[in-house]
């Protein structure tokens, strides 16, 4: 996939968390030479994870990739920086929301965006089974 990437640089958002900095290697590149999907899926994976993290508060799983739309392709040379953002949060579940944008190192401080996600991830007991989410001082009752 040739496509000029140098027209549609953007501004990175303010109104999410940078949770993961991260530069795919050569070693993660499909016969394309981009960086396969399935790579950036997993790194989104655990950039979605690091708020509901610090919200449940123990085990968690993900249980749903709600949305998944990959805009560019993600190359070697890329750093990937990855914004989350808490959209929901359930009894048992908390959705997030993730954006990842690439800066290709040659042309620092200008940015891409390459994929955005929706996930879902649900906090679990020690046998596997849902749990509720600890409630914060201002919760909904």
């Amino acid at each position: 996939m040739s496509q000029d990437r140098t027209c549609t640089h953007t501004q990175l958002p303010a109104d999410k968390e940078l949770v993961l900095k991260v530069m795919p290697m050569p070693a993660d590149t499909n016969n394309n030479g981009d960086i396969f999907g399935g790579w950036v899926m997993a790194q989104v994976d655990l950039a979605g994870s690091v708020l509901p993290a610090r919200r449940i508060q123990g085990r968690m799983a993900t249980v749903a990739v709600n949305e998944f739309v990959f805009k560019q392709p993600v190359r070697v040379g890329d750093l990937l920086s990855f914004f989350a953002e808490v959209k929901r949060v359930g009894n048992t579940s908390i959705t997030v929301q993730v954006e990842v944008y690439a800066e290709h190192i040659r042309t620092q401080g200008r940015y891409l965006k390459v994929t955005e996600a929706s996930l879902t991830y649900v906090a679990i007991d020690e046998n596997g089974r849902p749990r509720p989410i600890p409630k914060l001082p201002g919760d909904a009752p």
